[in-house]
């Protein structure tokens, strides 16, 4: 029951990515209506939030300004200072989110859908995101697991388009700030 009560949760999330949204060119990061990667929030500031424990919600993530910006992957990305934007510059694969910034459990179940930025974790010095509250659940239930078969995964989804449409249960007029 529980594992179909996963796929038809997860693939309402595929079929929804795919309705909203045309593609955006493969194997660059994932942007989406607010023409920032991450939804315009501040990829390095994830690191200074206290990350709290599987099952719980992650604090909010800092917003960006639209003066700070830096160019990576075929995207702008967002920063609320410029020593972030820096910081980034100097190792962008480092804090650029893992998967192009696509959820990290769609990849593990063979699918590229949209992340929202307010649903993450960092593991293992990584960034991750997925695309809604009841997918984090499903993440975190077996990350470790998840994470080998994203990997797995990602080889042969890397390169295909992926939705471009809005994130579902998110709102992106909280960033990047002016």
């Amino acid at each position: 029951m529980i594992r179909h009560l996963k796929a038809g949760v997860f693939g309402a999330a595929l079929l929804t990515g795919s309705l909203l949204a045309g593609t955006a060119l493969a194997g660059e990061q994932f942007v989406d209506g607010t023409g920032f990667a991450a939804s315009g929030y501040d990829v390095v500031a994830y690191r200074s939030l206290t990350q709290v424990p599987v099952g719980s919600m992650q604090p909010a993530p800092v917003p960006g300004k639209a003066s700070i910006t830096a160019e990576y992957n075929g995207a702008t990305w967002a920063f609320a200072s410029e020593a972030n934007r820096d910081t980034f510059l100097a190792d962008p694969a480092k804090y650029a989110p893992a998967y192009d910034g696509h959820c990290a459990y769609g990849i593990a179940q063979g699918g590229k859908v949209p992340a929202n930025p307010q649903l993450w974790r960092i593991v293992d010095d990584r960034l991750y995101l997925n695309i809604t509250r009841t997918v984090v659940g499903f993440w975190e239930a077996d990350i470790q697991g998840n994470l080998k078969q994203s990997e797995v995964n990602w080889a042969s989804l890397e390169k295909k388009n992926s939705p471009d449409g809005p994130v579902p249960q998110f709102d992106a007029s909280h960033a990047p700030v002016n």
